[in-house]
C-alpha cells in the first residue's frame, strides 16, 4: 500500500491542490474496486461506506456545536463546505450555495465582457442570467458563450450537486435584438415578387 504521507510532514496541513490530488485518487481506486471481483473486494467498499458514514456524524456533531459564526466559516472552506454537501448537513440552503457560486464566477464572466445574474430556483432547476455587456462574449458570442455556459453549469451544480439542472436564460434585451427567421423559401418568393413588380 503506498504511502501518501511521505511528501509532508506530520503536522503539516494539505494545500488545496493536493487535496484534490487526493481525492481524484480516491475515485480511481474506488472505480477501480467496483469493477473487481471478490468478497474482500465488497468487504473493503463497505468499510470505505461506514468510515465515511461515521466521518458525516462527527461533521455533523461539530455543526451542532458550533455558533452560527463558526459554521459559516467552516462551511466557506472548499474542502469543508464540499463534505458538507456530501453528507447533507451543509448549513446553507442549495439555492443560497447556487447563487452564491454565480456571484464568485461573475467577476470572470465580467472580464470577458458578459455578465451574469442569478435567477433563482424552480423546483430543481437553477436559473441564471447570462448577458453580453460592451460588445463582448455574453450568451450571444459563439464558442464563447458555450464555455460561459458550462462554467456556469459546473460551477453551480459542484456548489448544490441536488440541484437537477441548470437553465441558462438569455437577458431580454438580446432575445429583442436576435433576428427573427425568416424561411429560404420567404426570401425566394419575395425575391421573385420584386423582380416581376420591375417589370
Amino acid at each position: 500500500m503506498p504511502d501518501t504521507t511521505t511528501d509532508r510532514d506530520s503536522g503539516s496541513r494539505l494545500a488545496d491542490p493536493d487535496v484534490e490530488a487526493r481525492l481524484a485518487r480516491v475515485d480511481e481506486v474506488l472505480a477501480g474496486l467496483e469493477d473487481a471481483p471478490g468478497p474482500s473486494v465488497r468487504a473493503a467498499l463497505e468499510a470505505v461506506g461506514l468510515l465515511t458514514e461515521v466521518y458525516g456524524e462527527a461533521l455533523a456533531r461539530v455543526l451542532d456545536r458550533a455558533d452560527d459564526e463558526l459554521a459559516g466559516r467552516l462551511a466557506e472552506d472548499e474542502l469543508l463546505g464540499h463534505l458538507l454537501v456530501l453528507h447533507a448537513i451543509h448549513p446553507d440552503s442549495a439555492e443560497h450555495r447556487a447563487a452564491r457560486a454565480v456571484e464568485r464566477l461573475r467577476p470572470a464572466v465580467r472580464e470577458r465582457g458578459g455578465d451574469l445574474e442569478w435567477a433563482g430556483v424552480d423546483g430543481q432547476v437553477a436559473r441564471v442570467r447570462v448577458t453580453a455587456t460592451g460588445g463582448g462574449c455574453g450568451s450571444g458570442c459563439g464558442s464563447g458563450s458555450v464555455d460561459v455556459t458550462e462554467a456556469v453549469r459546473a460551477a453551480v451544480l459542484a456548489a448544490a450537486p441536488e440541484l437537477a439542472s441548470v437553465e441558462v436564460l438569455s437577458s431580454p434585451a438580446e432575445r429583442r435584438a436576435a433576428p427573427a427567421f425568416v424561411p429560404l423559401e420567404t426570401l425566394a418568393l419575395r425575391g421573385a415578387g420584386r423582380a416581376q413588380e420591375a417589370r
